[in-house]
């Protein structure tokens, strides 16, 4: 499967909607995600372990850390993530135009090994995204990279997005190093997530979805991309 659609679906037994700014919200760090609302859309993206070379994640670093510090917000404070999210308006576009996307494009730019770009290794992945499809969340849309993933799905509730989001990375990445013959993390711990906030902001992320293998280049075959009509 380097492409598929699949036919209309409703799963009327999870609540799907955009984030909810007054409803109850979870924040935990050093899980994926950060952010969860029961029902609402997120967009996650999880990378290989040597997806990012040391320098460009320092790069990275440096610069989120200044934008952030230039905003009275210290990243390495419990709750930063909170606190980033009560800022809302045109700062925090500002913050993921410039933070968030520089990230992905270094991830594009397609470090390490890659070696997701085997059809047998990219399948693993996309099979355990659509495993439980419709039972424990409704997938939207993905896209198995080289050396990440992004993915848009919605759950019934916070456990079950935290639960399920574990429980891919630990099952492929177990699968994933038997077939390579190895041991050890195959998957970055952190990762980036972000709720979505507006109709606008969810078809931007299911074109930039559908458009990723075009903007890194990559030939059919060395990606898997997925994406679902819905009501």
């Amino acid at each position: 499967m380097q492409h598929a659609t699949s036919s209309e679906k409703q799963f009327p037994e999870i609540p799907l909607h955009l984030f909810d700014r007054e409803g109850e919200t979870q924040v935990v760090e050093r899980r994926l995600p950060h952010w969860s609302q029961p029902g609402a859309i997120c967009f996650i993206t999880w990378r290989a372990n040597d997806s990012l070379p040391r320098e460009v994640l320092d790069r990275w670093f440096e610069q989120r850390d200044q934008w952030l510090n230039a905003h009275g917000i210290d990243p390495y404070q419990p709750g930063w993530h909170d606190r980033l999210k009560r800022i809302g308006g045109r700062e925090a576009r500002d913050f993921l135009d410039q933070i968030w996307n520089r990230w992905h494009d270094a991830l594009d730019d397609c470090h390490g090994e890659c070696v997701l770009r085997r059809g047998d290794l990219s399948s693993v992945v996309a099979k355990s995204l659509l495993h439980f499809d419709g039972q424990r969340y409704l997938m939207l849309d993905f896209v198995v990279m080289p050396n990440h993933v992004h993915l848009l799905a919605a759950f019934a509730d916070e456990r079950g997005m935290l639960d399920q989001c574990e429980g891919w990375k630990h099952y492929t990445a177990t699968q994933l190093n038997r077939e390579l013959g190895r041991k050890g993390r195959f998957w970055q711990q952190d990762g980036f997530d972000h709720l979505v906030r507006s109709e606008e902001q969810l078809e931007y992320l299911r074109r930039y979805i559908a458009a990723n293998p075009n903007r890194a280049r990559l030939p059919p075959g060395e990606y898997r991309l997925y994406s679902t009509a819905l009501r």
